[in-house]
C-alpha cells in the first residue's frame, strides 16, 4: 500500500543569513552595493566632453551635464531601482534571475510567452557577465591613471600596474571576502565622504553651477544636441553603472538599509561631486584632461590616488562576487552545466567562488585591459552591457507589475512605459559605439547565450529521450513483488533520478551487471525551484512504495546550497532512517552521442555534448561521499 507524501518539518539547522541591525546593514550594503556607482566619478565628466561626443566645452553645457547627470540619477537610481524595481521581491530576493523566475512563473500556461521571457532573461543575465569584465577592468584602470596626474613620467606604469591589482584580486577570490569583506564599509565611507568634501571645496569657488538643480539645463542641454543627443547620452550614462547592484543584493541586506544608504550619503556625495567637477570646469577647461583628479589639493594627489584605486578594488569585488552567484543560480535553475562550487562562509548563505568562473573573469579582464589600453578607450564598451541590462530587468518588471501583483493595464504600462522610454534612449545611445568597442561586450553575451540555449535545450531533450526509454517505476515494482529469485543485499541504495516515475538507468545496470537488488531502494529526485530559498519544512517529501521501495524528492531553491546527505536526513522522521555508513549512492552517468535527424543543429549538438562530458561531477556539486558512490554509464541518442 502506498502512503500519501509527506513533508518534513523544521530541521534545526539550515544555515540562515546572519541578520544585524539596520546601522550594521546600511554600513555593509555601502560597502558592496554602491562601489560600482560610486566610482562613476572617476571618469564620467571626463567622457561627456570627450572627442568622440562632440560636446563643445562652454559654460552653458557644463552646466547642463551636470544637471543631465543629477536628474539621471534622480530618475534611474532613485524612481525606478529604489522606488518601484526593489519591490519586485522574489522571497526578498532580488537581480535579474529572481525577477526572471518571477515574470516566467506569471506565463506558466502560455509555453511560448515563458520561452520568451526566459530568452530574454538569460540575455540579461549574460550581459552581465559583460558588467563583470568591464567593472574591474575600467574602474581599476581609472584609478591608477591618475598616477599620470602625479607626474607624467609615470604613464608607462599604468596599464602594468592595474593588470598587477586586478591579478592580485582575482588570486585572492578562492580566500574568500569575509576577511576583508569587513573593511569594506568603512572604506567606501571615507571614499563618498571625500567625493562630498572635494565637491563641496570647488561648488564653493563657482556656486553658480547650482543652477544645475534645475531641470530646464538638463533639457537644453539635450535639446541643443540634436542628433548628437546620442553620443553624449552615451557618456551620460556612466553616471548610472552600477544602478543594478541596489536591485540584485536586495536579498543580501533588505530594501531598507539599501535605500538609508542610498538616500542619506551615495546619493548627495555623488551630486555634490558631479557638481564640485563642473564648477572646476568652469573656472579651469584645462582641467578636462582628468577634472576627477584636478578637483583634488596637489599635495593631496597621491591620498587621491591610494583611496580610489582602494575603492575600485571594492567595487570590482562586489561584481566578481555577484557573477559567482549568478553562476550558481544559472546552473541550479538549468541553464549551465555543474561547476565547481565553493562556498566561502559557514555562516553567511549566498558567498561563494567558482574557479572556473574566476578564471575565465581574470583573462577576460586583463584582455581587455590590453586591448583597449585605457578607461577612455572602454567607456565605448562600458555602456551598453550596462543599459541593455537595466532594459530587460524593466520590461521583466512590466509582467509582474501587471500578472504578479494584478494591476490594472493602465497602471502597469503607466509605471514602466517611461522608464522604458529612458532605457531605449541610453541603449540606443550606448549602441552608437558599438563599432568602437560596443561589440565586446555584446558578443561576449551572445556567446553565452548560445551555451546557455544549447545547455537548456539539449536538457530538455535528453529528458524526453530517457522519459521514452525508461520502464514505469511502479509496474517494475510489482514485478519485482511476484520474483522470489531476486536475491536482496542488507544494504541501502539510493538511485539519483531526473524522472521520478521511471525505473532509474542506474538501478537496471546494477542488477543486469550485479544481479542483486538492496534490502531498501530510495529512487532519489532533486527539484530546483523558481525561488531563492526552499525552508527546511518543505525541503522533503517522502513516499513508501513497497516492496523495500521508497520515492523521495529533495527541494532546494535557485540559491539553496544542494546539500543531499543533510537533506536526506531528515527522511528519518518518516521511517526512513538512512545510515550514511551502509549506504551506497548510484549514479547514472549518460555520454550523449549526436545523430544526424535531430531536434537540434548537429553544431549544438556537439556543443552540448562537449559541456556535459566536461561537466562537474553530480558526486561533489551535491555532497555526496566519494568512497560511496557507484557511477553506471550509458550512451544516449539525441
Amino acid at each position: 500500500m502506498q502512503a500519501s507524501p509527506t513533508y518534513a518539518s523544521p530541521a534545526a539547522d539550515e544555515p540562515l543569513p546572519l541578520r544585524h541591525g539596520t546601522a550594521a546593514l546600511t554600513l555593509a550594503a555601502l560597502g558592496v552595493v554602491y562601489g560600482d556607482i560610486g566610482t562613476s566619478p572617476l571618469y564620467t565628466m571626463k567622457e561627456i566632453f570627450s572627442p568622440a561626443t562632440g560636446v563643445p566645452l562652454d559654460a552653458a553645457n557644463v552646466v547642463g551635464a551636470v544637471s543631465i547627470v543629477f536628474w539621471l540619477l534622480m530618475g534611474v537610481v532613485t524612481l525606478k531601482y529604489v522606488t518601484l524595481i526593489m519591490r519586485a521581491s522574489n522571497n526578498g530576493e532580488g537581480g535579474i534571475m529572481a525577477l526572471l523566475a518571477l515574470a516566467s512563473r506569471t506565463a506558466a500556461g502560455q509555453p511560448k510567452l515563458r520561452r520568451r521571457l526566459l530568452l530574454l532573461g538569460a540575455f540579461g543575465a549574460c550581459l552581465f557577465y559583460g558588467d563583470s569584465v568591464l567593472t574591474p577592468a575600467i574602474s581599476v584602470l581609472s584609478a591608477v591613471e591618475g598616477l599620470e596626474i602625479v607626474t607624467p613620467a609615470l604613464k608607462p606604469w599604468v596599464l602594468p600596474v592595474s593588470i598587477g591589482i586586478l591579478g592580485g584580486l582575482f588570486v585572492a577570490q578562492q580566500r574568500g571576502t569575509a576577511t576583508v569583506g569587513k573593511w569594506f564599509g568603512p572604506v567606501v565611507i571615507v571614499w563618498f565622504v571625500v567625493l562630498a568634501a572635494v565637491g563641496v571645496w570647488q561648488i564653493a569657488q563657482a556656486p553658480e553651477i547650482l543652477h544645475a538643480l534645475d531641470p530646464r539645463h538638463a533639457l537644453r542641454f539635450l535639446r541643443d544636441r540634436g542628433w548628437g543627443v546620442f553620443l553624449a547620452m552615451g557618456a551620460v550614462v556612466l553616471a548610472v553603472t552600477g544602478a543594478e547592484a541596489l536591485y540584485a543584493d536586495m536579498g543580501h541586506f533588505g530594501k531598507k538599509p539599501i535605500r538609508i544608504a542610498w538616500t542619506g550619503l551615495v546619493l548627495p556625495a555623488l551630486a555634490l561631486n558631479y557638481a564640485g567637477q563642473g564648477a572646476l570646469l568652469l573656472r579651469d577647461p584645462k582641467a578636462l584632461e582628468n577634472p576627477f583628479y584636478h578637483s583634488f589639493p596637489s599635495a593631496l594627489l597621491v591620498p587621491a590616488v591610494v583611496l580610489a584605486t582602494a575603492a575600485t578594488i571594492i567595487a570590482s569585488q562586489a561584481v566578481i562576487s555577484g557573477a559567482y552567484s549568478l553562476t550558481q543560480q544559472a546552473i541550479q535553475l538549468g541553464f549551465l552545466p555543474r561547476m565547481q562550487i565553493v562556498h566561502t562562509s559557514a555562516h553567511e548563505r549566498g558567498q561563494v567562488y567558482v574557479p572556473a568562473v574566476n578564471w575565465l573573469l581574470l583573462g577576460a579582464v586583463v584582455l581587455a585591459c590590453i586591448g583597449f589600453g585605457s578607461s577612455s578607450a572602454m567607456a565605448s564598451a562600458y555602456g551598453i552591457a550596462v543599459t541593455g541590462t537595466m532594459l530587460i530587468t524593466t520590461v521583466l518588471t512590466y509582467f509582474v507589475v501587471r500578472r504578479a501583483w494584478g494591476y490594472p493595464m493602465w497602471i502597469s504600462v503607466g509605471a514602466t512605459t517611461v522608464f522604458i522610454a529612458l532605457d531605449l534612449l541610453l541603449v540606443v545611445s550606448c549602441a552608437t559605439k558599438f563599432v568602437e568597442g560596443g561589440w565586446f561586450p555584446v558578443v561576449l553575451a551572445l556567446g553565452m547565450l548560445v551555451l546557455m540555449t544549447a545547455w537548456a535545450r539539449g536538457r530538455e531533450l535528453l529528458s524526453e529521450t530517457l522519459r521514452a526509454d525508461l520502464l514505469p517505476l511502479g509496474g517494475f515494482i510489482e514485478g519485482l513483488g511476484h520474483d522470489t529469485h531476486v536475491v536482496r543485499v542488507d544494504r541501502t541504495a539510493v538511485f539519483l533520478s531526473a524522472e521520478p516515475g521511471v525505473v532509474p538507468q542506474a538501478l537496471l545496470h546494477n542488477m543486469k551487471h550485479n544481479l542483486v537488488l538492496h534490502r531498501r531502494n530510495v529512487v532519489l529526485t532533486l527539484r530546483f525551484h523558481e525561488e531563492p530559498w526552499v525552508p527546511a519544512a518543505r525541503r522533503v517529501e517522502v513516499r513508501e512504495l513497497g516492496h523495500g521501495f521508497w520515492q523521495a524528492a529533495l527541494d532546494f531553491g535557485f540559491m539553496d546550497k544542494p546539500d543531499v546527505p543533510a537533506a536526506l536526513a531528515l527522511c528519518a522522521q518518516h521511517g526512513l532512517a538512512i545510515d550514511m555508513f551502509s549506504t551506497s549512492f548510484f549514479l547514472s552517468r549518460e555520454t550523449v552521442v549526436p545523430r544526424p535527424k535531430a531536434a537540434m543543429a548537429r553544431w549544438r549538438q556537439n556543443l552540448f555534448e562537449a559541456m556535459s562530458r566536461n561537466a562537474g561531477r553530480a558526486v561533489d556539486y551535491f555532497g555526496i561521499p566519494s568512497n560511496a558512490v557507484i557511477e553506471l554509464g550509458t550512451r544516449v541518442q539525441l
